[in-house]
């Protein structure tokens, strides 16, 4: 996969070459430290590292400037005659070779390195949006089809007990937190009144009806119905939840 922003991974902005003015500070300052025990030894090794560690955290351009001011100084300070520039001998002809071409090796084989780094965490990020994608499109596609099914065993339900039918009734789907909390708490939830009757709802009691249409909730209710001889009784039914597609409903049927 190409990525071209991989060449962006370095942080951008004045921090950056602030951070290299102060590593270009501290190994001018460890070196001449260290100047009377090593001398002309090895004068721009503290630069090449300081050129490396501002690589690595501040990107290419800021090691560049770093490499090339720690050539001046080195030259001019820590190569014999020191803090002169008119005489140049075979001591700053070894350093201006050796130091720019370890300097520069270094320096791009950090950049490469982090240039891989930052494109394998760019490819990582975009592999885990995908699978987030494809994590959610799996949910939705699971309840698309979980909602289908209880459509069709509501389709079942009431094909299979349409004798025994009494009311159906739609359900807000907050409403159901309401109704399963009603056996805990006391309350009678207020819930929507859309009421479809069925084939046994005119035999059910005025006042039973009306209770149920406002605190019904799955499982069983004990209702007055006309007998065949027009006397109410008590009776057994079922109360049973569906969700689907088109909302949450509550099947009222006379029990088996």
């Amino acid at each position: 996969m190409e990525v071209q922003n991989a060449r962006r991974w370095a942080p951008r902005g004045t921090r950056a070459w602030l951070t290299a003015a102060a590593a270009l500070a501290i190994a001018s300052g460890v070196r001449m430290l260290l100047h009377p025990l090593l001398g002309p030894i090895m004068p721009g090794t503290a630069f090449c590292i300081a050129a490396a560690l501002v690589e690595y955290f501040c990107g290419l351009a800021p090691a560049l400037a770093v490499m090339l001011l720690g050539l001046g100084i080195a030259d001019y300070l820590f190569v014999p005659p020191y803090a002169t520039i008119t005489v140049f001998n075979s001591a700053d002809l070894v350093l201006l070779i050796s130091y720019p071409l370890v300097t520069l090796l270094v320096i791009f084989l950090i950049e490469r390195l982090r240039r891989s780094q930052f494109r394998a965490e760019l490819i990582a990020s975009v592999a885990q949006s995908r699978y987030e994608m494809l994590l959610r499109h799996d949910n939705e596609r699971l309840l698309a089809r979980r909602a289908v099914d209880e459509t069709h065993r509501l389709l079942r339900h009431l094909s299979h007990h349409h004798r025994t039918f009494i009311f159906i009734q739609a359900l807000e789907r907050d409403a159901l937190q309401q109704v399963d909390d009603i056996k805990t708490q006391g309350l009678l939830p207020r819930l929507p009144n859309e009421i479809a009757p069925g084939p046994r709802f005119a035999d059910v009691d005025t006042e039973d009806i009306q209770r149920l249409s406002k605190a019904l909730w799955p499982g069983s209710h004990r209702v007055r119905m006309k007998g065949a001889d027009g006397a109410s009784r008590l009776t057994e039914c079922m109360c049973e939840r569906f969700t689907t597609h088109a909302g949450e409903f509550l099947v009222l049927r006379i029990g088996d």
